[in-house]
């Protein structure tokens, strides 16, 4: 549709203004400001098998690399707490953070002995859906999200995933086994791959309900030019057109009808009924919807703080030394301007389903139509909005669509971000990921 490819082009254009990397000599991130509320990211870089469309900080999993890695990453937590930081949630994302399993634990058991954290939400391969692993990480992990992608065979070998991580009906099986061990458990889905028909998408959503998740996550695939080449070399070329066609029957089938199965965590997180995770109190996958400013460890990454957003360096070994030597591995950072952080307030909002337009104003000192007129014109004429008050804006089905659009190509943005980072990988290093 036509506003489809205006907000596509526009995204597209303001995240690569803005996102743009610059070298730092900084060597720890600024410390939190009194009565702001924090959330931890954890990035674990290492996976058993590197799937063609992540564009992720990731590498192939050695032991040898990963231990001092988990070693490095506990001393960084230390230097938070010396900046006087304090969490009360932790993600841990990748790569695939189960990889190792005791320095996982060991990790997350000396977070909460720092920092005051209620919940920890953790992401994970099917291959590791099994008791050995559920029973480490029940109690330490209050949600899980696993990979899933697709329960379709064909569409797994496509991606490399199915020797791996084993076919759909095994995958289905583990899920519905493992989802009595936490509070939340998520499945990661992704729609309008180019072999995906309508019947395999459908096929898809039914087995997400048969599988007893509490929740559900469908990304649509974000071409970024970093995985372009990959994409069209295994799973074919994305066709945006088809998106908001597959994306309707998503909905329909996990929120329509008079007694709907799921209710919406956000654009594309889709909560069970009845299961006590949905509404307000839902951990959602993208955490940037409940909390705007996030200090990340590790390396690749990315911690937003006030007016800047600061990228760790993608080389594990650049890392290791860093902290080793008692600095954080800030490699690079963007600026934002008053009017980039109004705009991004406004994404992560909506994406979250709720525009607060009374703190937009005690923030940013003016209305959101005064400070975003082009933007709030735009979704106003566009049909996204269903409710318009003084408090609030809250999205009707198309604009809920409008926002996939937009964080689709924001996270399209990051991507490139992260390909300027990776791009100063050397050696052996960039072996691994690029190849020879």
């Amino acid at each position: 549709m036509l506003t489809e490819r205006m907000l596509t082009a526009v995204v597209r254009q303001t995240t690569k203004n803005y996102l743009q990397l610059k070298p730092t000599t900084e060597v720890r991130v600024p410390g939190p400001r009194p009565g702001m509320k924090y959330m931890l990211y954890m990035h674990v870089p290492f996976c058993e098998r590197l799937c063609p469309y992540c564009s992720f900080n990731r590498f192939p999993f050695s032991e040898d690399r990963a231990r001092p890695y988990f070693a490095s990453m506990r001393k960084e937590m230390h230097m938070l707490k010396e900046l006087g930081y304090d969490f009360e949630s932790l993600y841990v994302g990748g790569g695939t953070p189960t990889v190792m399993l005791d320095e996982l634990c060991d990790t997350i058991d000396r977070a909460k002995e720092m920092f005051s954290i209620q919940e920890v939400s953790s992401e994970t391969n099917p291959n590791h859906l099994i008791p050995e692993y559920l029973d480490k990480l029940q109690g330490r992990v209050q949600r899980l999200s696993v990979g899933v992608q697709s329960f379709d065979n064909g569409l797994l070998k496509q991606m490399d995933r199915f020797d791996k991580y084993g076919c759909a009906e095994e995958i289905l099986e583990r899920v519905g086994q493992a989802s009595p061990y936490f509070t939340s458990m998520n499945v990661d889905m992704i729609f309008n791959f180019p072999a995906q028909t309508e019947d395999i998408l459908i096929n898809d959503v039914e087995r997400v309900i048969e599988s007893g998740a509490s929740q559900a996550t469908f990304y649509p695939l974000m071409a970024s030019p970093s995985v372009a080449r990959s994409l069209a070399q295994t799973v074919g070329r994305v066709d945006y057109g088809r998106e908001q066609r597959f994306y309707r029957i998503i909905d329909e089938l996990l929120t329509g009808g008079d007694e709907p199965l799921f209710s919406h965590g956000s654009a594309w997180a889709f909560n069970r009924c009845g299961t006590g995770v949905e509404g307000e109190k839902a951990m959602i996958d993208e955490y940037v919807v409940d909390y705007e400013e996030y200090p990340a460890i590790g390396s690749g990454g990315i911690t937003y703080l006030g007016e800047t957003l600061y990228v760790n360096t993608f080389s594990v070994n650049d890392y290791n030394a860093a902290i080793e030597q008692g600095h954080m591995s800030l490699m690079g950072k963007a600026n934002f301007n008053k009017h980039d952080r109004m705009r991004y307030r406004f994404m992560m909002q909506l994406f979250g389903l709720r525009l607060d337009k009374r703190q937009f104003m005690q923030d940013f000192g003016c209305t959101v139509e005064a400070g975003l007129p082009v933007e709030t014109a735009f979704m106003k004429l566009s049909g996204a909005f269903a409710t318009d008050t003084p408090e609030e804006y809250t999205l009707t089905p198309k604009g809920r669509y409008l926002m996939v659009v937009m964080m689709r190509q924001f996270f399209i943005g990051v991507n490139n971000l992260r390909d300027q980072a990776r791009a100063a990988l050397t050696g052996e290093e960039r072996k691994l990921v690029f190849g020879e």
